[in-house]
């Protein structure tokens, strides 16, 4: 895909002035943040392609270096068999069609599945022994429960309990397969010490099991900067590296450092690289109405797990303003389908001028904003520009930018005058 080219998403708002979303798209930063996970994290990583499917998305992470991918549907075998030819694929979706498993096995090549259910296990097997396969050849990770905290918490629906994982080591083993173990903490980890908990959980499973394993999957769940609100405390996400080392230095306390290690990263990698230009449709006292919502790119603003940072990019032929462009204030966002449900869970806390025919760009964006997208009432953001600077580096100054983290150290809320 060709895409215009610009500095900022500040300079692709004022030169298109556009009226519907405008996704900004930063190879730049993708490249750098999937570079900044290869280079500390000690085992095979596999990019979950279910975060960011799109075909540039996909190139830019096969591109900086990521050799393998994390599958859950014939969709994304053929997404990423377009892209990268030669990438190892991991079929980890616990629960699987006949069909998708035989042209898993048959048509892409596929040797590792996860599974989390005996009946998962025996349509695997009957679909290696029809095929012929050898089972020495196919990694079976069983998928554990576990417990722990995260913006959103994944063992309500996959994982064994450690009794049931137990046995399907075993029955794994027994087959010939070769066996792994694998957990999910959840997406956007909120306390680190989560891994440690499913760790000591896989550790005693393979103690019990007395099975030799082949890998370790440790699943995502790394957690990305997004916003806060300017009121709380000021906060910052672990950086990915010191993450990674503390994490590996758990994965050694635990005994595991003798097997291949996996991690299927998606937020950390690409939450950065997209943000998204709207347009103020309406403003109604501290209720501003926008060209996007729920149903669009912002499902995560929906959930109420997840801050995003905005920056009012002011329309400069509204010349005439109320109100004190320095003071930010709260203000209700509602989403642009006629659905009475349409609106952001939290606010954004913008400069007090905003006015109906401003432009706002949402960043952060990059992780299930494009995946979950809708085409409910006919609006269905589409257009997609390169941008070159991150969204919190924009040379051209904060004006009205409020409230991102950063990997590390927090920033301080910065916000400028209507004139930078």
């Amino acid at each position: 895909m060709t895409m215009p080219k610009y500095e900022t998403g500040r300079a692709a708002a004022l030169a298109l002035r556009p009226d519907e979303p405008v996704y900004c798209f930063r190879p730049s930063v993708l490249a750098r943040d999937v570079a900044t996970f290869l280079s500390a994290f000690p085992g095979k990583t596999a990019y979950a392609v279910k975060t960011n499917g799109e075909p540039f998305v996909l190139e830019t992470v096969a591109g900086a270096g990521v050799r393998a991918f994390d599958v859950a549907s014939r969709a994304e075998f053929e997404a990423v068999r377009a892209v990268a030819p030669t990438a190892e694929q991991l079929y980890m979706h616990p629960v699987k069609s006949l069909s998708d498993i035989r042209r898993a096995l048959e048509t892409f090549g596929i040797r590792t599945m996860a599974l989390d259910h005996p009946d998962e296990f025996e349509k695997i097997r009957l679909i290696v022994q029809a095929l012929d396969l050898d089972p020495r050849t196919i990694s079976l990770f069983v998928r554990l429960a576990t417990k722990g905290h995260a913006a959103y918490e994944l063992s309500k629906k996959f994982g064994a309990a450690p009794g049931e994982a137990v046995e399907l080591l075993q029955r794994v083993d027994r087959a010939g397969f070769r066996a792994g173990l694998c957990f999910h903490v959840g997406s956007q980890v909120e306390e680190i010490s989560t891994y440690d908990g499913a760790l000591a959980l896989a550790a005693s499973v393979r103690r019990q099991a007395k099975v030799d394993l082949c890998g370790l999957d440790i699943g995502g769940g790394f957690p990305a900067p997004y916003g806060r609100d300017p009121r709380g405390p000021e906060k910052a996400v672990p950086d990915p590296a010191r993450l990674v080392a503390d994490i590996a230095a758990d994965v050694a306390r635990h005994g595991f450092d003798d097997l291949e290690l996996v991690a299927e990263p998606g937020r950390v990698m690409v939450a950065r690289s997209l943000s998204v230009i709207v347009r103020v449709l309406l403003r109604d006292g501290k209720r501003i109405y926008i060209n996007d919502g729920i149903w669009g790119s912002l499902s995560d603003s929906w959930t109420g797990k997840i801050t995003l940072p905005a920056r009012l990019i002011p329309d400069p032929a509204r010349r005439r303003r109320v109100g004190d462009p320095k003071r930010l204030e709260d203000f209700r966002v509602c989403g642009v389908t006629c659905d009475s449900v349409d609106i952001l869970s939290r606010p954004f806390w913008l400069p007090s001028t905003v006015d109906t025919g401003d432009f706002i760009e949402i960043g952060h964006i990059g992780a299930y904003s494009l995946s979950l997208r809708t085409r409910f009432n006919g609006f269905h953001p589409d257009t997609f520009v390169e941008v070159e600077h991150a969204f919190e580096d924009d040379p051209d100054g904060l004006e009205g930018f409020a409230t991102v983290e950063t990997w590390g150290e927090p920033v301080q809320e910065a916000v400028a005058g209507e004139n930078g």
